[in-house]
């Protein structure tokens, strides 16, 4: 009869986490990125109000 093979150890970052996930903050729950603006002159300014204005604004 044969034997079983042994089984390998797992990796424990694939383990699946069974815990409350609200416990945790997400990515969405801190505040970088928002409000940020890069520094430049007014025609960077410009450029950047035209690239970000909808299509039908235009």
């Amino acid at each position: 009869m044969s034997e079983a093979p042994t089984p390998e150890p797992r990796d424990p970052k694939a383990a699946l986490v069974f815990d409350d996930p609200l416990s945790r903050p997400s990515a969405d729950d801190t505040d970088s990125g928002w409000g940020e603006r890069p520094t430049g002159d007014s025609a960077a300014d410009l450029a950047r109000f035209l690239d970000e204005k909808p299509p039908h604004h235009l």
